[in-house]
């Protein structure tokens, strides 16, 4: 028996939430940028952290468009 009221959810997809996209973006600089900043102390360079950022970018881009996609 399936019931309606004021707390169900309408069966749409999580990939139609705008902050699933936010989320996936953000996610992606961080870790990304993370990971590029101890590789950048490691190492002693300074240009990982750039590069791990933009990396993280595009990647969140990337599965943003997938999971649209998908839809």
């Amino acid at each position: 028996m399936s019931q309606s009221g004021p707390f169900t959810e309408p069966p749409a997809s999580r990939s139609q939430d705008p902050w699933v996209a936010f989320g996936r973006l953000v996610a992606g600089v961080g870790i990304y940028g993370l990971c590029g900043w101890l590789l950048d102390r490691w190492l002693g360079t300074s240009f990982l952290l750039p590069v791990g950022i933009v990396a993280g970018a595009a990647l969140g881009l990337y599965l943003v468009f997938v999971s649209v996609r998908e839809r």
